[in-house]
């Protein structure tokens, strides 16, 4: 058993020899050639400086290492410098301004600008429409509808419409008869009573005097049934046209329509 021992151990040694014979071989190659290599590449860098060039070239062949198994591994990557000397890539390698491969993200980031300036625009006009528009007290007054069913016959109300009197006045036979007698082109204001009603027993009309702005008396004045403005002497007939007085117009019929029989929608 002594014996064998010292055969097993020089067997083992023999192996691990065999086994690293060709890395020596290899090392031992790249050792012997990388003087030559360095010592080629310093006389063309000297050659090029005596030549006249003050910078150094890289225009010289790749470099290569061989070994035994081939060229040795980066060797081929580190021959070349693409952003300095002879070979150097323009730009440092990057599109220039208005190269056609950018005009792609060019459209996309002009494009995108433009869309959001639109969008700004439009909120901006947006907004100062809806600035303009008028306020939701102001569009609660703008029709009010009133019950008619309780206007007694010669009776007249008055209700309040954007800020203005408004009279709604039920005639009677009699005052109906005294309007429609009267030769309307003769007035100041010529106008029909057939033209300043819907319903002939209801009429509506504006309660401001067309002469400063006052508003007048219901039933009162020269004429039956008709209106009297007691701060100028004003008088309006029972279709509320002006008769007598310093005012120069009839007074002022609003826009409305009736709902059914029992209301009248103004405005």
């Amino acid at each position: 058993r002594q014996r064998r021992e010292p055969e097993k151990f020089a067997m083992l040694a023999r192996r691990v020899l065999s086994a690293l014979a060709p890395r020596a071989a290899n090392f031992q190659a790249c050792a012997s050639a990388a003087p030559a290599c360095v010592r080629s590449m310093s006389l063309s860098r000297v050659h090029d400086v005596a030549g006249g060039s003050r910078s150094l070239s890289n225009a010289t062949s790749p470099v290569v290492v061989k070994t035994s198994n081939g060229p040795m591994a980066g060797t081929e990557s580190y021959a070349y410098d693409a952003f300095t000397g002879k070979n150097q890539i323009k730009n440092g390698g990057k599109a220039e301004p208005g190269d056609p491969s950018r005009r792609a993200f060019t459209y996309f980031v002009v494009g995108s600008a433009r869309f959001v300036y639109a969008s700004m625009a439009r909120l901006a006009v947006i907004k100062f429409v809806h600035y303009m528009n008028a306020s939701a007290d102001v569009l609660a007054l703008a029709s009010i509808e009133v019950p008619i069913e309780n206007i007694p016959s010669g009776g007249c109300i008055v209700v309040k419409w954007r800020g203005k009197p408004v009279f709604i006045k039920k005639r009677t036979e009699e005052e109906l008869q005294d309007v429609a007698n009267v030769d309307w082109r003769a007035l100041r204001d010529p106008q029909s009573d057939k033209s300043r009603y819907q319903k002939e027993e209801i009429l509506v009309v504006l309660g401001v005097c067309t002469h400063l702005g006052c508003v007048p008396i219901s039933n009162a004045g020269e004429f039956k049934g008709g209106w009297f403005c007691p701060c100028h002497g004003s008088h309006y007939d029972a279709s509320a046209r002006i008769r007598k007085g310093p005012a120069p117009l009839n007074l002022e019929i609003p826009p409305y329509e009736f709902i059914g029989e029992t209301k009248v929608k103004i405005g």
